[in-house]
């Protein structure tokens, strides 16, 4: 299993659509909720955001490889968990 890091910003209306959509993904496949998500909130942890390439929230990286950047959707957060789980 892989670890998932997920930049994001509180006040995102796509980062909250995010975690909505992930739990959806963990009702349906409860495995990935054993996925170790760490949660970076770039306002307040800018300078870790500024070391990876990334310009929209939320992001996801998968082992440190940016697996989805922007707008949520539900097949692009169960593909993030789908590959954490299973490499």
């Amino acid at each position: 299993m892989k670890k998932v890091l997920m930049f994001e910003l509180a006040y995102c209306p796509h980062c909250r659509e995010a975690r909505r959509l992930m739990q959806e993904v963990f009702a349906e496949h409860p495995e990935y909720a054993a996925v170790e998500v760490e949660h970076v909130d770039e306002g307040k942890d800018r300078a870790r955001a500024m070391k990876y390439d990334y310009y929209y929230v939320p992001t996801f990286y998968v082992d440190g490889v940016k697996r989805h950047e922007g707008v949520p959707s539900k097949a692009a957060v169960l593909a993030v968990f789908q590959e954490a789980y299973e490499g």
